[in-house]
């Protein structure tokens, strides 16, 4: 999903206050075995930014407690709505849907993360805005590898999800740093406000603008390694054979050799422009915050040679460089972490993707793939996209490419 602002807004109250609610703060191992609790409520109105929206009424509230598993769902009535019998804790909150307007239809989205919900009548305003949908979504992500040990099978699946022909050439690829899950996050610098997302490493989809055309519901694959990784020199236990995928990121390993697979550029790492002596690139097998962008028409974006666009981590003394890609080029996010508790330690801000997916193990085989929500006229299907991966994508599937029957493009080697 591409979104033109980021907008958050956030709740704070006092530690103190939640130790009292939890009788001095003793151990407990679920807020709803305490005798005599004191539930919470909460007053929460939706602000749309967009002026041509004036009422948020038929949107879906969406209150999720990670830690202890407790979700809250309602449907958004005008004005402030009342939530009563809230157990007290940290909860992430989410408004998402489609209303209508003269001017059209708009998905909103708007969402906070971490808030303490303690007291009696908590009041909350979430400022939702306006996204347009793709064209391109990661449809099929396999990051967590195979048993024993063995990673290089990862891949990725995107799909054109829009009703138009469009074009690979260009897209990039990222993952957001931290490359794993963490509450450690790094301190960034602060004159960047919101403005910006931080990666590690940057990738381009090669073509000269129109060499690579995806028609409504065709896909393409990056691999980490194009191979048949079933093969014996590799990992016979591999669910997936990725010799006929379009793309890899060709590290020149000579103990990986380079497949047939087109190489995706190498725009940016550590300040330069060369891909330094890493002997592979990886998403991590815990999950990986991951993104797809594209460069407005008209702009540059150049990370190596602006320096502008980068920026080092100012929790440590490093001198690793990241680059920074403007939040408004993102056309698809999403948030892998490692089991359903992680949900809270987010590297992707919540309005480009407001939830989370996961595989809960490492080496085991699995992945995360989009839902289908329909088929066009032709029979090609149209995935889900509300920018929440926690209710876009099937969680633990086996790998398996174009599940839901998407077209491979007339150019692939898959042909």
């Amino acid at each position: 999903m591409k979104l033109e602002k980021y907008i958050v807004g956030s709740l704070f109250v006092s530690l103190l206050a939640f130790c009292a609610i939890f009788q001095g703060c003793q151990k407990i191992n679920d807020a709803r075995e305490i005798e005599d609790m004191q539930y919470a409520s909460l007053n929460i109105e939706a602000i749309p930014v967009i002026e041509e929206v004036t009422s948020t009424e038929g949107l879906r509230l969406v209150l999720q407690n990670y830690p202890e598993g407790i979700r809250i769902e309602r449907t958004m009535q005008a004005g402030v709505n009342y939530i009563d019998n809230i157990v007290p804790g940290v909860y992430s909150i989410t408004i998402s849907g489609t209303v209508e307007s003269e001017q059209g239809n708009f998905f909103l989205n708007g969402s906070v993360n971490n808030v303490m919900i303690l007291r009696d009548n908590e009041i909350l305003q979430i400022e939702v805005d306006g996204a347009t949908v793709g064209p391109f979504a990661f449809s099929e992500i396999f990051y967590s590898g195979t048993d024993p040990f063995y990673f290089r099978d990862q891949f990725y699946e995107i799909t054109n999800n829009s009703d138009e022909t469009t074009y690979a050439d260009g897209l990039y690829f990222a993952r957001i740093m931290p490359i794993a899950a963490t509450t450690s996050m790094p301190i960034w610098p602060e004159e960047d406000g919101n403005r910006y997302l931080y990666t590690d490493r940057v990738w381009r989809v090669p073509g000269n603008g129109t060499q690579y055309s995806l028609q409504p519901g065709e896909s393409f694959i990056i691999a980490q390694f194009a191979a048949n990784h079933r093969l014996p020199q590799y990992s016979p236990n591999s669910p997936i054979d990725c010799s006929k995928c379009e793309f890899e990121f060709n590290m020149n390993n000579p103990n990986f050799p380079d497949q047939p697979a087109s190489d995706m550029q190498h725009i940016f790492f550590n300040g330069n422009a060369a891909m330094g002596s890493s002997p592979q690139y990886l998403t991590s097998v815990f999950g990986s915050a991951l993104v797809i962008f594209r460069v407005p028409e008209g702009e540059t974006y150049d990370p190596v040679g602006n320096r502008d666009l980068q920026t080092r981590d100012l929790s440590t003394t490093s001198p690793t460089l990241y680059a920074k890609i403007p939040r408004s080029y993102v056309v698809d996010a999403v948030e892998a972490v490692q089991n359903e508790a992680m949900g809270t330690a987010k590297r992707i801000p919540t309005v480009l993707d407001a939830g989370i997916t996961y595989v809960d193990a490492t080496y085991n085989a699995l992945g995360v793939r989009r839902k289908k929500v329909g088929n066009r006229n032709d029979g090609s299907p149209i995935l889900m996209d509300t920018n929440n991966s926690t209710d876009d994508f099937e969680r633990k599937v086996v790998p398996q490419f174009r599940y839901h029957g998407q077209g491979i493009p007339d150019w692939s080697p898959a042909n």
